[in-house]
């Protein structure tokens, strides 16, 4: 315990932890979307199923910036396993997490041989210390939330991997030789710079078609993205209601009007982003 208490003093007095002053209670771990995991895990260095060894309440100095309702823990674990970390983890790690007082205001427990999937970052200079990405990356482990996130992680570590959209490019509406017949395409911008564009195929007594690009080339035989895949969580957590003024160009009313509808087939297509954890 002596040992525990002096870590815990060394970390603590150099180290924030992952909340503020409106921090709330993490959501149950069996309500979270694919966003909600994928928000938690695409940022994290680190993503490890851990076993709890020890873990200490902390009061007055240690705990000064706590929100309301909450306890602060130093907890220290043993990972059991690294769904991701490229340098491996040591056979010891400590974290601070803030978790909510039950109805009558007492503390919760976490007790010896909890099992838990850690989301965090390395505390630069602290070996072995880690600093959760959020106030609610503390998950309890289940067999089927560590495979989800394998697979969110798995997904986006592919070469061809879909970037991150930043904004929304111009957008171009072509009519076709026969009435009712059109093409619009619409170009994104992402992170890497790499090309993703939308396009919306519409054809005379068909249902109008719409595919996502990854490259310079439209694949004709493209179809729209999974839902709960990484390509979906990509578009559907990222484009806004609807295109920004600026997307339009040199288009007339009548064909901003069609790239306009559209873009709101994709969206409809996409469905909602849903995400069920407490912002931050």
């Amino acid at each position: 315990m002596r040992r525990l208490n002096f870590l815990m003093a060394a970390f603590v007095a150099g180290f924030a932890v992952a909340s503020g002053a409106e921090s709330q209670g993490p959501s149950p771990a069996d309500s979270l979307t694919y966003a909600d995991l994928a928000d938690l895990a695409l940022p994290s260095p680190i993503v490890a199923h851990v076993l709890v060894r020890s873990s200490v309440g902390l009061k007055g100095a240690r705990a000064s910036n706590v929100a309301a309702g909450m306890t602060r823990f130093y907890v220290e674990a043993e990972p059991l396993s690294l769904i991701r970390g490229p340098q491996g983890l040591p056979a010891q790690v400590g974290y601070l997490v803030d978790l909510p007082n039950d109805a009558k205001g007492r503390p919760p427990r976490i007790r010896k041989k909890s099992q838990f999937i850690l989301l965090a970052t390395p505390v630069p200079g602290r070996t072995g210390e880690l600093r959760l990405v959020a106030p609610d990356a503390q998950l309890p482990f289940t067999a089927l939330q560590a495979d989800r996130l394998r697979t969110i992680l798995r997904d986006a570590a592919r070469a061809d991997a879909p970037p991150r959209i930043i904004g929304i490019g111009r957008a171009f509406y072509v009519s076709g030789s026969l009435p009712g017949e059109s093409e619009t395409q619409i170009f994104l911008q992402t992170a890497d710079g790499g090309p993703v564009s939308l396009s919306i195929l519409r054809r005379p007594g068909e249902t109008p078609r719409w595919a996502v690009a990854l490259s310079e080339i439209v694949d004709d035989a493209a179809e729209p993205p999974v839902p709960d895949s990484l390509e979906w969580y990509r578009l559907a957590c990222a484009l806004p209601p609807v295109l920004p003024a600026s997307s339009f160009g040199e288009a007339g009313p009548r064909q901003a009007e069609a790239i306009a509808a559209d873009f709101g087939l994709v969206k409809r297509g996409l469905g909602p982003c849903v995400r069920n954890r407490a912002r931050r």
